[in-house]
């Protein structure tokens, strides 16, 4: 049984909500979403949470739930891609339970979110460009952060979760 939240971070477009959703039924945990959590919680989406309180706001939301959800035990929690930005997020992270940074690479993450406009930090000319630069900047605190990297470039979610489940149980 675990006994600890499974965190899922990485950039948007990893697979972290899709993976996350089968690694809960596999390990027969529940399924949390950071984003989901923080729009049931305010009634309203991501984007409507940006444009009215701005980045700030929103990650001010996303550093309460984290620390609410952290403190849960045995469930997979799928992370919104900058939760890693503040230092206090990765160690609530690392203290609460295993980390696993699913990565892919930039076509596959521009394949993966081209049609998604709920997305507002893509909502800009040149999509491929921004998660090129939001990749730059948040590799290195995804690295820090993660017990576990999982390449999930040209894998199906079950793949992936399937390995994330063995590595969880030997955790």
């Amino acid at each position: 049984m675990i006994n600890s939240v499974v965190f899922l971070v990485g950039p948007m477009g990893a697979g972290k909500s899709t993976i996350g959703r089968l690694l809960a039924a596999e390990l027969d945990l529940p399924f949390l979403d950071s984003d989901r959590v923080i729009e049931e919680r305010t009634g309203a989406d991501i984007p409507w949470i940006f444009d009215v309180e701005g980045e700030q706001g929103f990650r001010d939301r996303e550093a309460a739930v984290l620390a609410e959800l952290a403190g849960e035990r045995g469930v997979v929690l799928a992370t919104g891609g900058g939760i890693v930005l503040r230092p206090e997020n990765r160690r609530c992270m690392q203290k609460s339970g295993p980390v696993f940074y699913l990565t892919a690479s930039i076509e596959q993450l521009v394949e993966r979110t081209s049609k998604d406009k709920k997305r507002p930090l893509l909502q800009v000319e040149n999509p491929e460009h921004k998660i090129i630069e939001l990749v730059k900047a948040r590799e290195s605190l995804y690295r820090e952060v993660a017990d576990f990297v999982i390449d999930t470039n040209k894998r199906t979610p079950k793949s992936v979760s399937q390995e994330i489940a063995r590595l969880t149980q030997s955790y």
